[in-house]
């Protein structure tokens, strides 16, 4: 039996599900937003709040399974992953077995279908099916990746499907994953699985890999960056780590939002691979982040957020994970770009947090250097936030996402030094860590001046200053910037240790170069563009 509210019913879904094997008892396709939202109340899956977002809890797996990601290695695979640390194998047959198993475990349950889109353009879209065994997911899968139109889905074919069953859990020592929780992906057979695990960023990521893998050979740059445009339609690019300030500073009320976290970059431009946001809430007020707020109304998803007395989400709580999420479609942003494409940019902006307080606020890098600094993906983690850590401590992410970078760092470099070649795009590296001295000595940088120095690249003022070289770092670095004391701009003026800081700036030096390493034969001219010690 099929539920389908938003095209009529076609025996060509059911024939569909049953060339893979799948017949479940009850099949929910597309449905609205509403009905969603009761059927996630009347199966107490979910609480509804009293600004209208529905709230859920993702029990003890309140954010992704890293190790318990596997790529199906066979002959497409092979040679083409970049496996190691973060990259694991996994045996075709092995798959099969778990596949069959989740099909099995269905067949007397009801299923929640998505059938959308990843990619706003046309050209490149990825169609897609998810299939979840709970209502919240396919509200949080509605909201986050691309609608069909009607007519659209009418004829939709996916070309992946992605099966996602909380409910369901492997069995380490039968079906050769690490726990009971897994991700599998299988490029070959263009089929994702998923079990054990309710956290739905698992889903978003795990598309998100899809794309990494499949658009390098079309020549398209897939890229884990937030995207914004001016109202002359420059389009600007924010790559960065956690804690860097990539939503903070993508978030001009001067510029447009395309997206906040992942797109493709085309001989066309840049486009949005998801038609929604998922925005961490850890501290959200609406002083500071007043669009976020206020998208947090109705059909928004709310995971792991601290619900008081009077229904209201507490944002401040983080008893249950710092990692609260909320998700919702793009559309609830005012002045968002739909459908959310820009132009080749001009501008990239690469964010870190040096908590070793040695790098200057901003930088210009050249082609090779950009690659290079985009291979090493670095930021810092502080004293404190984890246990073990009493200084701090350097973290290189390549490509400022390698959990889903299934092929090597140099492809996507490759595709980022093209594209900067053809387009004639400035790369700035910004830090918005520490100044005149590390964490707990030093003090954070000032996010106005911060915010000056983003808009000074935005708007080419930085293009007719004068630039000093950085012999430690061998990037440029600008003398002066409008808006900002001269004096910010050198990090070895601000601390009062001149020979300290020396020694903690070749210290970091040595850190990049001991990382980069570890990417093997790469040539000469990126390796040279970085740190010199």
């Amino acid at each position: 039996m099929i539920e389908d509210l938003e095209s009529a019913i076609t025996r060509q879904v059911v024939s569909q599900l049953e060339e893979m094997g799948i017949k479940p008892r009850k099949i929910h396709r597309n449905l609205q937003v509403k009905k969603l939202i009761d059927l996630i109340v009347e199966k107490n899956e979910g609480v509804l709040t009293a600004n209208g977002a529905i709230s859920v809890r993702t029990g003890k797996y309140t954010g992704r399974s890293p190790d318990d990601r596997f790529i199906v290695d066979d002959e497409q695979t092979h040679d083409s992953v970049d496996w190691g640390k973060i990259n694991h194998p996994f045996q075709e047959n092995k798959f099969d077995k778990i596949f069959d198993k989740m099909k099995r475990h269905i067949e007397d349950k009801e299923i929640f279908i998505f059938d959308g889109f990843v990619g706003a353009d046309l050209e490149y879209r990825l169609p897609i099916r998810i299939i979840t065994d709970h209502a919240w997911q396919s509200l949080f899968v509605k909201q986050l990746f691309i609608r069909p139109s009607a007519a659209e889905l009418e004829s939709h074919k996916p070309e992946y499907t992605l099966i996602a069953l909380n409910d369901f859990k492997a069995t380490p020592e039968v079906d050769g994953t690490r726990t009971e929780v897994f991700i599998l992906l299988n490029y070959t057979k263009k089929t994702v699985l998923i079990g054990a695990t309710p956290y739905a960023g698992e889903i978003k990521k795990a598309l998100f890999s899809v794309m990494n893998y499949i658009l390098p050979p079309k020549g398209i740059f897939p890229m884990h960056c937030s995207a914004n445009i001016g109202k002359n339609g420059n389009t600007a690019l924010f790559f960065g780590l956690s804690g860097t300030g990539k939503t903070t500073l993508s978030a001009d009320p001067n510029r447009m939002l395309i997206g906040d976290d992942e797109h493709g970059w085309s001989d066309k431009g840049i486009f949005n691979f998801e038609g929604g946001c998922y925005a961490k809430c850890i501290n959200l007020n609406r002083e500071a982040e007043p669009q976020i707020w206020d998208a947090i109304r109705s059909g928004a998803v709310l995971e792991n957020v601290v619900i008081d007395k009077k229904a209201m989400p507490d944002f401040n709580d983080g008893i249950i994970t710092e990692n609260t999420r909320a998700a919702y479609p793009l559309d609830y942003i005012p002045g968002a770009v739909i459908p959310s494409l820009g132009g080749n940019p001009k501008v990239i902006i690469f964010l870190t947090a040096d908590a070793f307080g040695v790098m200057p606020p901003i930088a210009r890098l050249t082609k090779e250097g950009a690659m290079y600094h985009f291979m090493s993906g670095y930021t810092s983690k502080l004293a404190g936030t984890e246990r073990g850590i009493t200084e701090p401590r350097a973290t290189f992410s390549e490509c400022f996402g390698a959990p889903f970078m299934s092929r090597h760092a140099s492809v996507y470099a490759k595709l980022l030094g093209e594209k900067i070649t053809k387009y004639k795009t400035v790369v700035y590296l910004i830090n918005t860590g520490w100044s005149g001295g590390p964490y707990g000595i030093g003090k954070r940088m000032n996010i106005h001046h911060t915010r000056r120095m983003v808009t000074a690249a935005l708007t080419g003022e930085l293009d007719t200053v004068r630039y000093r070289h950085d012999e430690i770092f061998n990037f440029d670095v600008p003398t002066t910037c409008p808006g900002v004391p001269p004096e910010v701009l050198n990090p070895r003026n601000t601390w009062s240790e001149k020979d300290a800081y020396d020694l903690s700036a070749r210290k970091l030096a040595q850190m990049f170069v001991e990382n980069f390493e570890k990417f093997g034969a790469v040539s000469e001219e990126i390796r040279d563009a970085g740190p010199q010690i």
